[in-house]
């Protein structure tokens, strides 16, 4: 993976265990309900991804963008999948969109370096 995808991850990493060492219910739930949400169930896990990244680029969250992509990449999404799921958000969500699939894309290719 490429220096991108590192950065991202790092600081991910560090902020959550900054953030989950507090003591606070409420955030300590919304994390895990985050993290069982895209269990396998009816859908699996592959599908859920995409429909996450999907939300996450109509909802234009550059961070969401990049985990999705990340779980995508992990759950075997291939680039024609990708490419689909970009052409839906921006159907959903109009061109604003655009420059946040600019940087999803970006940032898949880092994935793949």
């Amino acid at each position: 993976m490429g220096e991108k995808v590192d950065q991202f991850n790092d600081y991910r990493a560090k902020m959550n265990d900054r953030i989950l060492s507090v003591d606070n219910k409420v955030v300590k739930r919304i994390f895990n309900v985050d993290t069982n949400a895209y269990t396998e169930g009816a859908l699996p896990v592959k599908t859920k991804e995409l429909m996450g990244l999907v939300a996450s680029l109509v909802l234009r969250c550059d961070d969401c963008i990049k985990y999705h992509l990340i779980k995508c990449k992990e759950n075997s999404v291939s680039e024609e999948e990708l490419f689909e799921v970009l052409g839906i958000a921006t159907l959903v969500g109009g061109t604003i969109v655009v420059p946040h699939m600019r940087r999803a894309v970006e940032f898949w290719d880092d994935l793949h370096v």
